[in-house]
């Protein structure tokens, strides 16, 4: 009985020592990455391979079911599975302890292969953290296993084991890791202060050309409606970084290269802050956005305008001549985002943005600097965190997204949605005020139309417009009779394009098709 209540002890406490390795192994792995960079890390480096293999269709389910939680949801998941590999090879160091130390070592070449093909990697040092930390998490499987198997000597030698001693050397361990991963975070938050210091210390200038104070009229007194300009902390962010880069703007620079650049260019953030600075209000959208969706956003931005840093490096759009017809902005953690230079030069305010409602830019929106071009779905527009430009042909190059099925070019649709009443809401019968907001950033909008049920188009009131490159909130006073109701809204731009009724899905080229709610009136 004695020896059964030893293996049946036994069991659990070898898939405690897998645990205790891999959290060994992950604590190594994060202060070796505080060294190299955050990026570098195995979780983080898994986690970014996992993402960029992951199908187009798949990621659109992620950003619609999780939002802004897909990359916590990703980064638990990853760590519920490592965890569960660890017990296994817990259990298998128990009978095969060379075999369980050499998983672990294995699972560490497969990290360092990851960060070290990640697009931003340009060292193999990036591998480094993963082998550190799987050769720490092997060795100390192996001890802990051997003090699991270790014979007993003083206390109930009948089990075979050494209890009392294997405890000792599982906290010992727990503590130990423990140690280990707070060292690390504190080595990488001290890069990361850097980078927070120097945001503090931006002081904005006044730019040369500010932007025009918002019409009186162009926020509804509306309950529920969107607010005209959205908060920063309100903002939507969608992007496949798992660690949101922390860049020191005191080391910050962008080059400017490729085909057609005549004279190439190295900009540091003080450059910009010394330059031309134009203030304007952009509505933003993502390409991920459903009908109706929340990823969309207006702010107030402050930048360079583009087309003037790419003139001073002598690049010409192509209807002038220009031998590239293709721009490739990189951010720092690897992402390629391609732009038509031809819509980045026509007169539209494109902005490499330093500032955003008033602020320096937000780190989860790009600090210190980012690309914003109105009229265009951020995936071939917005780089965050951007290092690089490059000057290139569509024909020579295919950027990350273009390569996971999503189109080449992508101006932002026309499109509109009801934001009040909520679907399935139970008004009162009598006045109810259906609003919304709509926007076809660099046309305008010119008409919104909302239809009860299956009656006739009648046209909301507009909003006061800002710019065309801002959306435009509008209102329908609606005499609500009893039962259930379908509340259907549609937007025409100014070049009298009205919104497609087809619904089609976010790939490759956005989201169409009118917005409804259900509501039933009481």
């Amino acid at each position: 009985m004695t020896a059964y209540r030893g293996i049946c002890f036994r069991r659990p406490s070898a898939g405690l020592n897998g645990l205790l390795a891999g959290y060994g192994a992950l604590a190594v792995a994060e202060l070796a990455a505080a060294a190299v960079r955050p990026e570098a890390g195995p979780v983080t480096a898994v986690g970014a391979a996992a993402v960029d293999r992951t199908p187009a269709l798949v990621k659109d389910w992620a950003i619609r079911t999780f939002g802004e939680s897909d990359k916590l949801v990703l980064l638990v998941g990853i760590v519920a599975v490592l965890a569960a590999l660890a017990v296994v090879l817990g259990l298998l160091a128990l009978r095969h302890r060379r075999a369980g130390a050499a998983g672990v070592l294995l699972f560490g070449v497969v990290g360092a292969v990851a960060a070290t093909a990640r697009p931003d990697s340009d060292s193999l040092a990036d591998g480094a953290p993963s082998l550190a930390g799987a050769l720490a998490g092997a060795a100390l499987l192996y001890w802990l296993t051997g003090r699991l198997t270790r014979p007993a000597r003083v206390q109930a030698p009948e089990e075979g084991w050494d209890r009392r001693g294997f405890l000792i050397a599982a906290s010992a361990a727990a503590v130990a890791s423990t140690g280990v991963g707070v060292a690390g975070r504190a080595l990488g938050g001290s890069r990361a202060r850097d980078a927070v210091s120097s945001r503090v210390a931006v002081r904005l200038p006044r730019p040369a050309s500010p932007a025009a104070p918002v019409p009186g009229g162009a926020q509804l007194r509306v309950p529920g409606v969107s607010r005209f300009v959205t908060p920063n902390k309100d903002f939507y962010r969608v992007d496949t970084a798992l660690v949101v880069p922390k860049v020191d703007a005191t080391r910050w620079r962008l080059r400017i290269h490729g085909r057609g650049v005549r004279r190439p260019l190295t900009l540091s953030f003080q450059d910009l802050l010394d330059g031309e600075l134009i203030e304007r209000d952009i509505t933003l959208a993502c390409v991920s956005n459903e009908v109706g969706g929340p990823y969309v956003g207006n702010a107030r931005w402050i930048g360079a305008r583009l087309a003037d840093v790419l003139a001073e490096a002598g690049v010409k759009p192509p209807s002038e001549g220009g031998r590239a017809d293709q721009l490739v902005a990189r951010s720092v953690d690897g992402m390629t985002l391609g732009s038509p230079v031809e819509d980045v030069m026509d007169g539209r305010d494109a902005l490499l943005a330093i500032g955003m409602n008033g602020e320096p830019l937000p780190f989860d929106h790009g600090f210190p600097v980012r690309m914003v071009v109105p009229g265009l779905y951020g995936y071939v527009s917005a780089c965050k965190w951007i290092e690089d430009i490059e000057l290139t042909t569509f024909d020579a190059y295919d950027p990350y997204w273009v390569k996971h099925a999503w189109a080449r070019e992508a101006p932002v649709k026309t499109q509109s949605r009801i934001d009040t009443p909520q679907p399935f809401a139970r008004p009162a019968a009598g006045a109810v005020m259906v609003a919304g907001v709509a926007w076809a950033q660099s046309r305008g909008i010119d008409r919104v139309e909302v239809r009860v049920d299956d009656g006739r188009w009648q046209q909301a009131d507009l909003a006061a417009e800002n710019t065309i490159d801002t959306w435009r909130q509008w209102s329908f006073p609606w005499k609500a009779t009893p039962g259930s109701h379908t509340l259907t809204v549609r937007a025409t731009d100014r070049t009298g394009t009205t919104q497609s009724e087809k619904r089609t899905r976010t790939t490759p080229d956005g989201a169409s098709g009118w917005h409804s709610v259900v509501v039933t009136v009481d």
